[in-house]
């Protein structure tokens, strides 16, 4: 999304479609695997990113690994912040045709951070796989596909942003690219949900007009798992 939006908030509707739909499709079906911390490999993370970027991408993941170490055991919401902060500052946006040249591609953490661009998908599975690794239950963290409203107009883009959820029917805390504040849902308007998903599942909404195909997009999101299996998150 490369144009800021202006928050105001979800309708009921809205809310109870985040905190409390059901899961459609689970892991075993769509090959979503969790992400267990026990397997992260920091010396084959180094290796990758030397390999792929040289010594500014290793400056990068090195700063990444002192947000670790100082954000391990904090209280949630610092460790919500800092990891928000930390990406949003250190990601550019651009689009994916320019980076990738592909229309959509889904970078993992390091190769987002090794090229220093992204686009919004890139930023909330960043946020995701970082939250997860400091010890957020998985659970609790959605990456929420919407359509984003831009300004007051009504025209309208896909976007992807990061729900952390306190409880299962909590109204979530949405982590975005494009506002340096973390915010309550109620206080989006601007974004309408289309579907949610993790590690664990899928969660759609009733929207017969999606502009973004769930299982299209899940083959990108286990495309991605494979790439940092193979980086060493995983």
């Amino acid at each position: 999304m490369p144009a800021p939006l202006h928050p105001s908030s979800f309708t009921l509707p809205r809310r109870q479609f985040l905190a409390t739909a059901g899961a459609l499709l689970l892991g075993a079906g769509l090959g979503i695997h969790p992400t267990p911390a026990a397997a992260f490999d920091p010396e084959r993370l180094r290796q990758s990113m030397q390999q792929a970027y040289g010594q500014a991408g290793l400056a990068v993941l090195e700063e990444w690994f002192a947000l670790l170490e100082r954000l391990r055991g904090q209280d949630v919401q610092m460790q919500l912040r800092e990891v928000n902060d930390f990406f949003n500052r250190r990601i550019r946006w651009v689009d994916d045709i320019v980076v990738w040249g592909e229309k959509d591609y889904w970078a993992t953490p390091l190769e987002a951070m090794g090229n220093g661009r992204g686009d919004c998908e890139d930023y909330s599975i960043a946020k995701y796989i970082t939250l997860k690794q400091l010890g957020v239950p998985g659970e609790r963290l959605r990456m929420i596909y919407v359509r984003a409203r831009i300004g007051r107009s009504q025209i309208t883009q896909a976007h992807m942003v990061l729900g952390y959820y306190s409880t299962p029917n909590a109204e979530p805390l949405v982590l975005d690219n494009i506002a340096p504040s973390i915010t309550p849902a109620s206080q989006r308007t601007d974004l309408d949900p289309l579907f949610s998903f993790n590690s664990e599942g899928l969660w759609a909404g009733g929207s017969s007009e999606s502009r973004a195909d769930p299982l299209a997009r899940l083959s990108r999101w286990r495309s991605v798992l494979e790439r940092m299996q193979s980086q060493g998150f995983i």
